[in-house]
Formats: structure tokens, sequence, C-alpha cells
């Protein structure tokens, strides 16, 4: 085929596909542009999740109107003037490609007027094709109108994702750059909602308050540290504060969002044998630099960079991180008198099991419905435990156990006729949980529980979008869920089987665990609801239980149609036969 030269509309279009590449690309480049222009209110507005308005003012120094038709143009930029300013750049814009490939895959209009004018000047850009400059009145600050997104490229439009993917993606963004320029006002409107608005007062703690809820934004840690040239500055979260992913690890080098795989390692490592495996922390840190000392010009959207010094900065983000975590959280010393026998039993702090079993309770089996008789207690009522249908005895299930006790506070000794078993408390009980709320799930009998005080819980924006979707499926399950005001729900009542535990964690367990591409609960949805909620309320590793506590839970185990693994896959025991301990001991040869 005969080479020959792209139009200049398929090049732009070209272009545009390296820079655009969903809404919140859009949101990104014109949010930095008006950062660029020392703006202190910046105000977006989307519809249809941007597909069919992405609009953003803001007050900063405008463009005059004898260069707003060059600022439409490609590789029209004022942030460089020679190829030596690539190599000490401060602005988060310099490449002058954003409005020109915006403006090619869609309706753009810019007004815009500098403060020593009197009148504002627009322009339209419609495929990549500009209009003639008109006057108009306008206030000082520019408005840049982006409609109809991908119109003219019907292929990009349809990878693009769902609208709630979409609009948290934007809420997403928008959050970052709220927490890394606090001293900029941001509103964010959703059609008609309000969903972010920050009060542009330079507290970065009161904007994460307004994010995550007030009790998250008090167990922030604070890092401050400085070294040869290195600031780091931000929040991390305690250990007892994770997410399920990583989504919630945020860099900003020089005032730039990154996504460097370098940086969020050299953060994990400070919380290495901190964490639990799969856990991850909540952070939002903010490196500044020498210019020289890092290269941003790597990839078009500017999300990835390069270090001078790799190694320098690793390690000072990994020593500073752990100073801040063991400054406000020191080791714990543990008492003597836990080597000691517990005579009194711990209050239960957890949920799903009956905890008020005593020593001298009997346990009477009658059908399927498991009851308890006190001395204290004359008349019987069905308890929480209340096992499964049990099923004929297969493979998976496990035979009767005799409880020995718990070590290390999180595993469950055990003795059946077969050997010993190692009793995973965690999984165990999330396996109890998951089966009694699936059981009464198809029975269509979730008995639910008024909350004496109703729990307000407050989500960060794009996870308050994901919520949404699922009160129905909250309301079937035996929540009952309602908006409070902005990323704000209420929880007045809950499952009874989860009765006393915490409606916070129900929540949030519902949303952090969402994948970018992921249809909120399209497939399986009720089984990977109840899974979520149970794993976030069983008991966890760590929780001192009574006997009571632990033979309660080896009961409901054994009355389990799939005692052997959690909702997850996870083990939730492991079985050394006899045979196996008497190799171990030498008392028999192999064989």
């Amino acid at each position: 085929m005969p080479i020959r030269l792209l139009s200049s509309e398929v090049a732009s279009q070209i272009a545009a596909g390296e820079v655009v590449e969903r809404p919140a690309s859009v949101v990104k480049e014109l949010t930095e542009n008006a950062l660029d222009a020392g703006a202190k209110n910046i105000s977006i507005s989307i519809e249809d999740a941007g597909r069919t308005l992405v609009e953003i003012a803001d007050d900063g120094y405008g463009i005059p109107a004898n260069e707003l038709e060059l600022a439409a143009a490609r590789h029209a930029t004022s942030k460089l003037v020679q190829s030596e300013d690539l190599f000490h750049i401060q602005t988060l814009g310099f490449r002058g490609e954003a409005l020109a490939s915006i403006g090619s895959v869609s309706h753009m209009t810019i007004t815009s007027r500098v403060a020593a004018a009197t009148e504002g000047a627009r322009l339209k850009v419609d495929g990549g094709i500009a209009g003639k400059v008109e006057k108009v009145g306008a206030p000082v600050g520019t408005t840049l109108r982006v409609e109809n997104l991908f119109y003219n490229v019907p292929a990009r439009l349809k990878f693009l994702k769902t609208d709630v993917t979409e609009r948290r993606a934007i809420d997403a963004l928008v959050t970052r750059y709220a927490l890394a320029y606090p001293n900029v006002r941001f509103k964010v409107t959703d059609g008609k909602q309000v969903t972010l608005q920050t009060a542009g007062d330079g507290d970065r703690r009161s904007i994460l308050a307004a994010l995550y809820g007030v009790d998250v934004a008090k167990q922030m840690l604070e890092v401050m540290a400085m070294e040869e040239g290195l600031s780091l500055t931000g929040f991390i979260s305690p250990t007892s504060l994770t997410r399920s992913n990583r989504k919630e690890i945020t860099f900003f080098v020089n005032g730039r969002w990154v996504q460097d795989y370098s940086l969020t390692t050299a953060l994990l490592q400070a919380y290495h044998t901190l964490l639990m495996v799969g856990r991850y922390p909540l952070t939002t840190l903010f490196l500044e630099i020498d210019p020289e000392d890092v290269d941003v010009n790597v990839h078009p959207t500017k999300a990835e960079v390069r270090f001078r010094s790799q190694d320098k900065v690793f390690s000072f983000i990994q020593r500073s991180a752990r100073k801040a975590l063991l400054a406000y959280t020191p080791v714990a010393s543990v008492s003597p008198q836990m080597w000691g026998t517990r005579t009194t039993p711990s209050e239960p702090r957890e949920i799903g099991i009956d905890w008020s079993i005593g020593h001298d309770d009997e346990l009477q089996v009658t059908g399927s419905t498991l009851q308890v008789e006190s001395e204290s207690s004359p008349s019987t009522q069905p308890t929480n435990l209340q096992p499964s249908n049990v099923q004929p005895a297969t493979f998976n299930t496990v035979p009767l156990l005799r409880l020995i006790g718990q070590i290390g506070s999180t595993y469950i000794v055990a003795e059946g006729p077969d050997g010993l078993y190692l009793i995973d408390q965690h999984a165990a009980h999330e396996r109890v949980l998951f089966e009694k709320l699936m059981a009464q799930h198809d029975k269509k009998s979730i008995p639910s529980q008024a909350l004496l005080t109703p729990e307000v819980v407050t989500l960060p924006p794009q996870s308050s979008k994901a919520l949404m979707t699922q009160l129905p499926f909250l309301n079937h399950f035996g929540f009952e869920v309602e908006e409070f005001g902005t990323n704000t729900f209420q929880v007045r009542a809950m499952p009874a089987l989860f009765a006393g535990g915490d409606p916070s964690s129900a929540l949030r367990a519902l949303v952090e665990d969402f994948e970018e591409d992921e249809t909120p609960l399209q497939a399986e949805v009720e089984a990977k609801l109840a899974a979520r909620v149970c794993k976030r309320l069983a008991v966890k590793g760590g929780q001192t239980l009574t006997i009571e506590e632990q033979r309660a839970l080896l009961n409901d185990l054994e009355a389990c149609t799939s005692p052997r693994t959690c909702p997850h896959g996870r083990p939730t025991m492991i079985h050394l036969s006899v045979d196996t301990l008497e190799k171990q001991f030498g008392r028999k040869g192999p064989r």
C-alpha cells in the first residue's frame, strides 16, 4: 500500500486517543489547566457521567481574546519556550495537546476573560474545526464546556464503562486534587446534585472528614518529613484502618498526581509485618522534589514519572512513613495476666454467635434448631445458633469435634476421631454467618432489627455512587439504609443475625472491593453481598474467645454444608491425622 500523510483530522483524533481516554481524562486535563492559571475556585458540572457534558469554570488568569484560537491549536502552550524547560517543569500542563485533543472529539466551547479586559471572548470548536472568536460578557477566568464527547469516534464511545464506573472515576480524580490543593475551593455537580464541595481553607484534615467521615479523618496519621531536598507531607492510616485494594493509595509529586509503582512499594514496605496479607493502607502523600530531579515527560497523560535518584526517594518514603507509624502506634505491651488461665469470660465484641451460653447451660437439639436451656432462663426460645439444613455426610463435612482450646487468639484447636484440627476462627465464622444469612434469604425471611441510635456513615463520592445502586439489595437483606445528605447515609436497621455488629463496617464492606470495570452486583449479586458483609462482621484474628464462644463456633461450623472453606474459598481448618502425628514423633517409620 502507498505511504501517505494522514489528514489533520485523523492525526488529531489519534493524538486525542493518548490524552482523552474517558470523561475523567477531560476533567483531569481541564482541572490541571485551571490550577496552572492560579484558580482559587473551580466548579465542575457533569451530565450522563460526562458523556453529554463536562463543564469546568474557574476564576484564574483567563485567556486573552487574541490568543483564544491559538489555545485550541495543537502544540500551543504558554508553559514552555525551549527544550531545556522540559528538565525543570513546575506546571501541571506543558505539552499543549489537551485542548486540541478534547476539541477534536467533542463540541467544545471556550469562554474566557482576563482581568485587564472589559469583556470576554468565546470560541467554539466542533470536531477539531474552530469557529470565529466572539465577544461576550463573562467574569474573569475561563469556562470550558465539552459536550457530546466522542460523538465522532463511536468506537471509543462503545468502550466507555457504565455510568456508575465513569462517575466514580471522575469523583476519585477530583477528590485527589481537592486534597492536594486544600486552598482551592472545589465544587462538583452531577446533574442537580452537589457531590463534592470543599471550603478551600487550607485544612486537609477537614477535607478528609468531608470525604471519608469524621471518624476516619480523626484516625489518619500526619506525615511531615524533610531530608536533603526532599519533603514529604500528608496522611497515612493506622494499621487498624485498611482497604482490600490499593485504590486509596495516592501520591502527588510536585502537585501532580502520579501512579508510580516504586512509590507504592516503598509505602507498603513501611507497613511490612504490620498489616494482614491482602490489606492496604489509606494514604494521601505529597512529595516535593527539585524539578530537575524528576522527569514528568514520560507519558502523554503525565501520570508516570522517573526519578534521578530512585533509591534515595524510595528509602525516604519508606523511612518517613515507618517513623510516623511507630510514633503514633507504639508497640503494645502484653500484660502478664494474659499468660494465666482466664477466669472471667470476656465481653463479646462481635456478632453472629450466641455468646450468652454459660457453663451451666444445656444444649438441646430439636429437629434442625439448636436451643438453649439455662437455669436463669426457664422458658427457652430459639437462639442465634440456628444451623443451616444438614445434608448427608460428604467429603466436605467435618466429624464431631472436641474442643481443646485457643492459640494465638486466632486459632481454635479441636480433636476429632481421626486426628487434630486447627480452625481459623475468622474464616470459620465467615462460613457460619454466610450460610445462615443465605438460608434466611432462600426462605425470604430475613429478620431485621432496628438500631436504638441510627448510624450515620460518610463515604467518598465514588463509593457513594456505588452504594446508591445497591440500596434495593440492602433493603432486601434486612438493612434499612437511606440517604442522609451529600455522600452520607443513615443505617436505621440491620439483619438480626448481625445484631451488635458495626453498621459502618458493614456498609463500607459493600463498596470497597469493587474493581473499576465491575458492574456492581450484577452476577450472583446476593452471594457477593452476603460474603462481603459476613467477612467484615465475622470475629477477627487476635480476638480472645471464651470456652463457650469457641464451643458455639465449633457447633455451628459442624452444621454447615461447606464447613471446610470460607465463602471466599480460603480454608477454615487444617487437619493433622493421627498417622501424620505418629510419623512426626517417630512412632512410625516412613512407608
